[in-house]
């Protein structure tokens, strides 16, 4: 039987998702400073439209020609992510209220409030200094934190999966691999804030050759200076090449030790976890090939980003099921997980149906 607050997470989940979609859909199509100021548009709750008020626009940023469709993908994001900080504000007031409730999760709803609210500071800094870098690779990897823990919320309120008695090596495995595809997301983000998704159009190799020059001082130079803007990028080519490099050997990487998770999860009895890994892998895989064979379409860009928050929410649901019992016993003893009891492999498939509620 699901808990209280089952619905409101899932939910929640639901709209991080469609955030993180149109913050992806936003960046791809340099739209991120179409509104050059923020939380508003121009000085105008939405962007302007009229003669008039594109004429006033105009007036207060010279800088910034006003730009229709650029505004309004921005503004759109803007509207659904302020809806998601409500969403979560409703999430931890209603946990503050249930807090005294056996099994009811208190510190997770408040640490995503926290985390929201950072989420809307970094947007702001995103804005105002004019696409860095830096805030923008955080403010991604800000908007993957909020749905992962959304998605653990949200199972941990399910009451529909207890931990899995299994050797602790394998634990430690899941742990490294959700390690490794968080750093790969950092590099993904590293890669489209600096505009380097195409340095390299070839594969395997980058401009006909397996080493090609890069410049990694200057591709991983994390203390460059602000501004003026960053629309476009401001690298050399060796810098993006570098940077391109790094996320292809980082795909390998993470291709490798999630290839041989999904073999301990088939050797330990858990053949669904292990083709679900799998199979969104191998869509990961196929569509970063397809970004560099393709030039960068936008359909298929914004998928790998979708494809990049699957792999990780199925990496969270593979670490959320190898849980230590242990730690369940003292979460539930607090009132923040689920006090059900660890079952052997023989009983479980380690399938993955979120309840209906």
């Amino acid at each position: 039987m699901v808990k209280p607050g089952y619905r409101f997470a899932l939910f929640a989940t639901l709209l991080a998702v469609v955030v993180v979609l149109l913050g992806a859909y936003t960046r791809l199509t340099h739209a991120g400073l179409g509104c050059p100021d923020w939380p508003g548009c121009y000085g105008f709750i939405g962007v302007p439209m009229s003669e008039h008020k594109q004429a006033l626009a105009e007036t207060r940023f010279p800088e910034a020609p006003v730009e229709v469709a650029k505004g309004w993908y921005e503004m759109v994001h803007r509207y659904f992510a302020g809806a998601l900080g409500l969403v979560i504000l409703g999430l931890a007031v209603q946990a503050l209220r249930r807090r005294g409730e056996a099994q009811q999760p208190l510190k997770l709803p408040l640490f995503l409030l926290g985390l929201v609210t950072l989420q809307a500071a970094f947007g702001m800094w995103t804005v105002t200094l004019k696409l860095w870098p830096q805030v923008v690779t955080a403010h991604l990897l800000g908007g993957f934190a909020t749905l992962s823990l959304l998605f653990l919320l949200t199972l941990g309120l399910s009451a529909r999966f207890p931990p899995l008695a299994i050797p602790r090596r394998l634990r430690a495995l899941a742990a490294g691999a959700l390690l490794l595809v968080i750093g790969q997301i950092a590099l993904g983000g590293w890669v489209s804030s600096n505009y380097a998704a195409v340095a390299c159009v070839d594969l395997p190799t980058c401009h006909g050759e397996w080493w090609p020059a890069m410049d990694f001082a200057n591709g991983f130079h994390l203390t460059q200076h602000i501004g003026p803007n960053y629309l476009g990028g401001q690298l050399d080519s060796d810098a993006r090449t570098a940077i391109h490099m790094t996320h292809r050997l980082g795909a390998l990487a993470v291709t490798l030790a999630l290839l041989l998770l999904a073999w301990q999860l088939r050797r330990s009895g858990l053949a669904r976890l292990a083709t679900l890994l799998l199979m969104a892998l191998g869509v990961q895989i196929g569509l970063g090939i397809s970004n560099v064979v393709f030039h960068l379409p936008l359909p298929v860009a914004v998928a790998h980003n979708a494809g990049g928050a699957l792999l990780l929410l199925v990496v969270v649901l593979i670490n959320y099921r190898l849980r230590s019992p242990g730690h369940v016993a003292l979460a539930a003893s607090a009132g923040v997980a689920s006090a059900s009891r660890p079952i052997p492999l023989s009983q479980d498939s380690g399938s993955f149906e979120l309840p209906r509620a």
